[in-house]
């Protein structure tokens, strides 16, 4: 048995190594040139919910509130994902505030949902989002308001 072994083994070693990478087609681009192809093209279409109930089930559904800063004239573009290349679902204007739920192992993306505008006539109260209460378990968020991924570097925590 350990002949045998070792015969296999050294004829592996003589097997002729390749990047197994190179071989392959890129996934629906088959036949393009890897070079000509970017990594991020396919991911740009993955989405991830942002995810609330992570502070447990006596705690608000998201733990804390943020503010837009620093985002000049052109805002802060809401993702569908936590990376630059994900697809754009929206975009706030700096002093805008979102609940902060959920945060990228980077740190560097912030799961938010986004605090609707008060009612200009401040006759009708704003839809509630759904995450002030706490719940259950961890899970994504389905509410009625926005939710997306946010640059950590843009918001500022002012409660919670």
């Amino acid at each position: 048995m350990r002949v045998v072994l070792a015969l296999a083994l050294m004829l592996a070693a003589c097997s002729k190594s390749s990047d197994v990478l190179e071989d392959l087609p890129n996934s629906s681009l088959a036949g393009a040139p890897r070079e000509d192809v970017p990594e991020t093209r396919l991911e740009s279409t993955l989405t991830r919910p942002v995810t609330i109930g992570e502070d447990g089930q006596r705690l608000d559904a998201c733990g804390a509130m943020g503010q837009v800063v620093r985002v000049g004239a052109k805002g802060l573009p809401v993702r569908a994902a936590p990376f630059a290349e994900a697809k754009e679902i929206a975009r706030i204007v700096e002093g805008s505030r979102a609940w902060v739920c959920t945060r990228s192992i980077d740190q560097k993306w912030l799961g938010v949902v986004l605090a609707p505008e008060p009612p200009a006539d401040n006759e009708t109260a704003p839809a509630d989002c759904g995450v002030s209460d706490p719940v259950d378990r961890k899970q994504p968020y389905d509410g009625p308001c926005l939710s997306g991924w946010v640059s950590s570097a843009a918001i500022r925590l002012i409660a919670g």
